[in-house]
């Protein structure tokens, strides 16, 4: 994904977000989400609706799994204060975790393409009371940049074990810009580093599937802007090449059974898994807690 405009497509997941925090049975809890994702997000998210009835508990419940491994992470690394605990965010977009995670000890860097992050921290500074040193801030092109130098310049340590979480992004890369970004991982953090990243299928990225909520889905996001050009229904293959031994994935029925208690067949779920991956020492995956 080649931008030079802020991402429409975070707007929309943020939009999301901020509704799914205003259930009475909500299972994420943003109060920054509507903020951020502002009357043009909401727009967006209104016209997604309209042909995929599921997105809003889609994005519940990608948020509740991954914060539920931040939690996790900090809770389990809080105990060394001789080490940072950190926490990298690629591709941020309008997430709010480090507001929403803001503790002494803890480390957030927020990595994504300049546009988007300017018009993030644009927002941010009209949020009263948001925390925006909760968070160092890393602008990089994903496509030309190396972005693990650009982190070692803000402060990050390579020799320390961190979460990286690289959320709803790999869907707008080419391959070799995700082959890139999981051998920098594999390669130059320390090796207990854990990834976290979701994708979407090949069939779904190429049109393949006979859904016509999936084509609309497809358009919708050229016409903000974008486009899905990666999707792989096995990334094993690929993160052993690049340097990973220990990978779990998820598919999203799993994710929204452990979080919710819930499955049922007909949710439009079978497009995108969540996978867990790192180098060495598997960390345990237990299934998020429900509340």
């Amino acid at each position: 994904m080649t931008e030079r405009h802020a991402s429409r497509t975070a707007l929309l997941v943020a939009a999301y977000r901020a509704r799914a925090s205003r259930r009475d049975d909500a299972i994420i809890s943003d109060p920054w989400a509507a903020g951020l994702a502002g009357a043009e997000g909401e727009a967006i998210a209104a016209k997604v609706d309209a042909f995929l009835l599921e997105r809003e508990l889609w994005i519940a419940v990608r948020t509740a799994y991954l914060d539920e491994h931040v939690a996790r992470w900090i809770r389990a690394h809080e105990s060394d204060a001789t080490k940072p605990t950190q926490v990298v965010v690629l591709g941020a977009g309008f997430d709010a975790r480090a507001a929403r995670f803001a503790k002494t000890g803890v480390r957030f860097f927020e990595v994504d393409q300049p546009a988007t992050q300017q018009e993030k921290l644009a927002a941010v500074r009209k949020l009263a009371g948001y925390p925006a040193s909760a968070a160092t801030y890393v602008a990089c092109d994903f496509e030309k940049d190396d972005f693990l130098d650009r982190l070692q310049s803000s402060g990050f340590d390579p020799a320390v074990a961190a979460l990286v979480l690289w959320e709803g992004v790999t869907p707008y890369l080419h391959e070799p810009a995700i082959r890139s970004t999981l051998r920098r991982v594999a390669t130059g953090c320390e090796p207990r580093t854990v990834l976290l990243f979701d994708h979407f299928t090949r069939s779904f990225v190429e049109g393949a599937t006979r859904s016509g909520g999936d084509q609309q889905a497809r358009d919708l996001v050229e016409e903000l802007g974008e486009r899905f050009v990666f999707g792989t229904n096995d990334p094993v293959p690929m993160l052993f090449e690049e340097g990973f031994r220990h990978v779990r994935s998820v598919s999203f029925d799993e994710a929204c059974l452990s979080v919710t208690g819930t499955y049922r067949r007909e949710r439009q779920f079978r497009f995108q898994r969540i996978v867990l991956a790192s180098r060495t020492a598997p960390p345990r995956l237990a299934a998020p807690t429900r509340s």
